[in-house]
């Protein structure tokens, strides 16, 4: 699949790290009813989805304004060829063609149609035949379209978002954990190699059991973000793991569980938050 962009936001480093005097935090529930309780509220519900996309955008762009990135679009010399839109969907990785046929079965005939054939000959390289040099402008031309913006939406949640939240959600993990394999699922995508969402989950499992199974979330949570930090520092345009560090690490350590506001973090070194 792919990873996202490391975009120009790749110039400066990862996610979060909350001020001083935050400490937001959910106590572990105490019974079966609870447990159901806490499990009905997921990333999925619609406030906490609306955190994960900001957080996800101040690493990937330096803003807490996803919606504005419909129209990024570039080549972040990361070997995928031109990276663009809401999650970084990369020309060379798939899921940039799976998105202009989404959109163009959508809207027949619109701004980016003309690209597919190219598109399809680009998948798998960091190569732009056919798509230069007007492939950007037009995408830029594309985001105005509402239909493209849905079109977008539809497959970050397919692809990615909904996966990883239902995956989470089978392994007992609450809004944090389904956090973190939602933002792994979209740097490393779920293909075969050793560094995909499911070989991440595979070498965490190794090491602890999850909720599901009768483990300990906290313990499991640290599991999966080592596995996590492991595969960042296999490719250099990941190479810098404060994503994980700095964020999802501290925010476990606050037995913050529920991402609950406010949240404060540091990307970067750009300071960030969410009342």
């Amino acid at each position: 699949m792919k990873m996202t962009r490391t975009l120009a936001a790749v110039c400066t480093a990862c996610l979060l790290m909350p001020a001083a005097g935050v400490t937001a935090q959910a106590s572990m529930p105490d019974t079966p009813q609870q447990s159901a309780a806490v499990a009905a509220v997921g990333l999925d519900d619609p406030a906490k989805k609306e955190i994960a996309m900001k957080i996800v955008s101040s690493a990937e762009n330096s803003s807490l304004d996803w919606r504005a990135q419909f129209k990024y679009i570039e080549d972040i010399d990361d070997g995928r060829g031109y990276t663009g839109g809401i999650i970084g969907f990369c020309s060379g990785t798939h899921d940039m063609l799976e998105l202009v046929r989404e959109y163009t079965k959508r809207k027949p005939g619109n701004v980016l149609a003309k690209y597919l054939p190219a598109l399809e000959r680009v998948d798998g390289s960091d190569s732009h035949e056919g798509l230069d040099p007007n492939y950007t402008k037009d995408w830029k031309t594309a985001a105005k379209d509402k239909v493209f913006q849905d079109a977008q939406e539809f497959e970050r949640d397919r692809v990615y978002f909904n996966p990883a939240v239902n995956r989470a959600k089978q392994d007992g993990l609450r809004t944090l954990g389904q956090f973190a394999y939602y933002d792994a699922i979209v740097m490393h995508g779920d293909g075969g190699d050793a560094t995909s969402f499911s070989s991440i989950r595979k070498r965490a499992l190794a090491k602890a059991k999850p909720p599901a199974q009768g483990g300990d979330e906290t313990a499991y949570l640290n599991a999966f973000l080592d596995a996590r930090v492991w595969a960042m520092k296999q490719e250099e345009a990941h190479s810098d793991t404060s994503r994980v560090d700095t964020a999802q690490r501290v925010f476990l350590k606050n037995k913050n569980f529920d991402l609950n506001t406010p949240l404060s973090w540091k990307v970067y070194g750009d300071s960030f938050s969410i009342k």
